[in-house]
């Protein structure tokens, strides 16, 4: 019958439309959890002004200035949630913590194996060791990290390098 057609092709839209009504509502859902937060924007602001790679506690002590009431978990899940959404980076330089820089765009550091302190590098592009690596590679290269290791100018002038 004429309903019966009607019917299946309204259900057969249905199941088409279906996957993109599902992940248009996962969006709005998304969207709607992601809310502005006082406390977030500080602790990017602060990883912005900062050059020396602080650790979660670090970022931690300085925002507890502006916000005496905030806990360490909450510093925790907004640096996981900026590094998440490419705000900030995180760096394992191998001293047994994780540092955070509020520089996300690819740039190369020098970790200090005597002061422990974590810097970045100014130096020309080293991209093309992508493509050098994925000559002999079979998968894929997206990127690279970059961690020299070595002393720093200050521990130099204290001890001969």
């Amino acid at each position: 019958s004429a309903a019966s057609d009607v019917y299946k092709r309204q259900l057969l839209l249905f199941i088409h439309l279906k996957p993109f009504v599902f992940y248009y509502y996962i969006g709005v859902i998304f969207m709607s959890t992601i809310r502005y937060s006082k406390q977030r924007e500080a602790i990017k602001d602060y990883l912005k002004s900062v050059t020396c790679h602080p650790t979660a506690d670090t970022v931690y002590l300085n925002i507890q200035k502006t916000f005496p009431n905030i806990s360490l978990g909450t510093v925790y899940r907004n640096l996981n949630f900026l590094v998440e959404h490419g705000e900030a980076i995180q760096i394992d330089c191998g001293d047994g913590f994780v540092h955070f820089d509020g520089n996300p765009i690819p740039h190369n550091h020098f970790f200090c194996r005597a002061c422990k302190s974590l810097l970045d590098i100014k130096m020309d592009s080293i991209e093309h060791i992508d493509i050098i690596a994925n000559a002999n590679f079979p998968g894929k290269i997206e990127g690279h990290t970059v961690i020299f290791h070595g002393l720093c100018e200050k521990c130099c002038q204290k001890a001969p390098c």
